[in-house]
């Protein structure tokens, strides 16, 4: 989902990011079988998908001796160098292990939270962001979307913008449309606008490496360029609080945010933190608000449903990167294992305040922006 979104009181290609180099071990082959034993044909991706889903019944069920029997014949059977069906296989059997040791998920949520941060670096997470950005279209062309819908909300000849960008990761979205900017303020004769741009992240070091990169960019433009790094802890609900105080919004300014793929960390087991965020963003009075979203359900509140609605969901993404990304690609297995299994160990092995990855339906993502004071225009 790509929606512009307008204040009801307002009037209505990228940096190539270098390949990430990481160097994940082959497995062994493993040894031959003696030559008394039949070969038997391998259990088909079809059972094993019925057996993940029977196990996550029984962990839902609180029958944890058989989900853990079941466990172990998936654990066999699964493989993070596999085909698409046995690599994904793995990362719900590794969610549903942890889960399952945590007897349905009463610690997950924290503890799950806690190991992938202390397993991944904010660093490694970064470069797997590039790779998602580089093997797949999704975020490419909701970047192209949102800046697009920028430009048609920001009139020719305004000189000072400012975007607040939530979760800027590396800035990939902004080169783009500096590139616009420029292009148009040529072809109108206007000169160049001052563009601020304010990031948030989780990491001081990355957000100013991302702004020097910015800035030397919008020097070979030709562009007055601005960039303020705004650090934010792990507690997304505070956020609300602090948001009028850490921005400084100048006049004359034609305000902008961009909120791609971040809005479904403020949703917790109700809406109220992300109500309060949009009730700030309104009273900020921005030209358009950019969200994008995934189109998909893993915020129910059972745990078996949600785990059904995630088996789907990322089913079809790993078909799709078996079918368009090269087998041996380090930078797909690296995508998969640390991106697709961080938000896969969340969705399922996590409960409670600490479960982050809450993608709603567009329908849901609608009634909340409007009830909140928003037009939403969708793309």
């Amino acid at each position: 989902m790509l929606g512009s979104l307008n204040s009801s009181s307002s009037h209505d290609q990228e940096e190539e990011p270098e390949p990430l180099d990481l160097h994940l071990p082959h497995p062994p082959p493993p040894p031959p079988l003696p030559p008394s034993l039949p070969l038997l044909p391998p259990p088909s991706s079809t059972h094993m998908h019925q057996l993940l889903i029977s196990c996550a019944e029984l962990i839902s069920q609180s029958d944890f001796s058989a989900a853990h029997r079941l466990l172990s014949v998936l654990s066999s059977a699964s493989s993070s160098y596999g085909d698409s069906r046995e690599r994904l296989l793995h990362q719900f059997v590794k969610a549903l292990s942890f889960r399952l040791s945590h007897r349905g998920g009463v610690d997950a949520g924290s503890s799950s939270s806690s190991s992938t941060a202390s397993r991944e670096s904010e660093e490694a997470l970064q470069s797997c962001y590039l790779s998602l950005n580089q093997i797949t279209p999704f975020i490419r062309f909701s970047h192209l979307t949102a800046n697009q819908a920028i430009l048609e909300a920001i009139e020719v000849g305004q000189q000072a913008i400012h975007i607040i960008d939530f979760d800027i990761m590396h800035g990939v979205q902004w080169p783009p449309l500096m590139q616009a900017l420029a292009e148009r303020s040529t072809n109108t004769l206007y000169p160049p606008p001052m563009l601020r741009i304010t990031g948030t992240g989780h990491d001081l070091n990355i957000l100013h490496r991302t702004g020097d990169r910015l800035f030397k960019f919008a020097q070979s433009l030709g562009l007055k360029f601005q960039f303020h790094p705004l650090l934010l802890n792990n507690d997304h609900s505070a956020l609300p609080l602090h948001l009028p105080s850490a921005i400084t919004i100048l006049p004359n300014e034609a305000l902008a945010v961009n909120c791609v793929f971040y809005l479904h960390r403020l949703l917790k087991e109700d809406s109220r933190n992300l109500r309060i965020f949009l009730h700030k963003i309104k009273a900020l009075n921005p030209k358009v608000v950019t969200v994008a979203e995934r189109e998909a359900n893993h915020n129910h509140p059972f745990f078996f449903q949600r785990f059904l609605e995630a088996l789907d969901h990322y089913t079809a993404i790993f078909d799709s990167l078996e079918a368009t990304v090269a087998p041996n690609s380090r930078e797909r297995l690296a995508v998969e294992q640390i991106w697709f299994g961080k938000e896969i160990m969340e969705i399922v092995a996590g409960e409670g305040e600490e479960r982050r990855e809450r993608h709603e339906r567009f329908e849901a993502w609608e009634m909340i922006l409007r009830s909140s004071g928003f037009t939403v225009r969708i793309y």
